[in-house]
């Protein structure tokens, strides 16, 4: 069996009086590439804030590359987890190329000044942007760059780490047609490839689950609506359930489809 990466059991969030999460259980094994679905306010960014370790959960435990919440330095340990989501391109000051956003990423910083970088690092974080398609973005600053452009450049930023878990959230949010189909290329790239890490991917939308995604976790309300292979939960009942509406669903080849009834 293979070993777990992420493991939450009995984790709540509270913020303000507010249930975000409502007794979370849930594992990610090596191998396994995760889509988690939700509506808006279900609790889906909180989530991945807890499995990257930037946010504590009010009650419940954690485990990440064989190590407990509580018991180890998170600083460390956040830096071997892959991160990325739409939101971070607006904490990146829009002078820095691309190169420089990737190569930061090697000691979860935000601007290149505060360390120094081998050769080796700036090597990798070329390769990085190599990998995804994206090495000719390399010395264009990252406030020219279209979104989907940006979003390329922070898969690149959160695979340069040689990460053992790689949490995107919602990268494909504000992207155009042309924007979000090249980065669900990129990402079925990735998640066919064996050697990459364990990748949790957020959306909102089934029509952006790439090919090649193993599970799904469904949330509704903060808590757990279904999980599993995704051959199994993603069904038109259990989707429905978790955004209250009536919807139907549809695999086309290698791609999933819904909408309302």
């Amino acid at each position: 069996m293979n070993e777990p990466v992420l493991e939450m059991v009995g984790v709540h969030r509270t913020t303000d009086g507010n249930q975000i999460l409502r007794g979370v259980d849930w594992t990610v094994r090596a191998g396994e590439r995760w889509i988690v679905l939700g509506s808006n306010g279900c609790g889906k960014t909180t989530l991945i804030r807890i499995a990257s370790m930037w946010l504590h959960p009010s009650r419940g435990d954690i485990r990440l590359l064989g190590h407990d919440l509580g018991r180890t330095d998170v600083r460390t340990l956040r830096i071997r987890v892959g991160y990325a989501s739409a939101a971070m391109a607006n904490e990146l000051r829009p002078r820095l190329t691309a190169h420089d956003v990737v190569v930061t990423a090697r000691n979860g910083a935000l601007e290149p000044w505060w360390h120094e970088y081998s050769a080796t690092d700036h090597a990798e974080a070329d390769a990085a942007l190599e990998r995804i398609g994206a090495l000719d973005l390399r010395d264009r600053t990252f406030g020219v760059l279209s979104s989907g452009e940006r979003q390329r450049v922070l898969l690149a930023r959160a695979l340069s780490v040689d990460p053992g878990l790689i949490l995107l959230d919602e990268p494909t949010a504000a992207l155009d047609l042309a924007g979000r189909e090249e980065l669900v290329r990129s990402l079925t790239d990735l998640a066919t490839d064996p050697a990459v890490a364990p990748i949790v991917l957020v959306t909102h939308h089934v029509e952006e689950i790439p090919d090649g995604f193993t599970h799904v976790l469904m949330l509704r309300r903060g808590a757990v609506a279904a999980s599993g292979p995704i051959d199994d939960v993603l069904t038109a009942d259990n989707l429905s359930r978790c955004f209250d509406l009536d919807v139907s669903l549809e695999r086309r080849e290698s791609r999933w489809f819904a909408w309302a009834r």
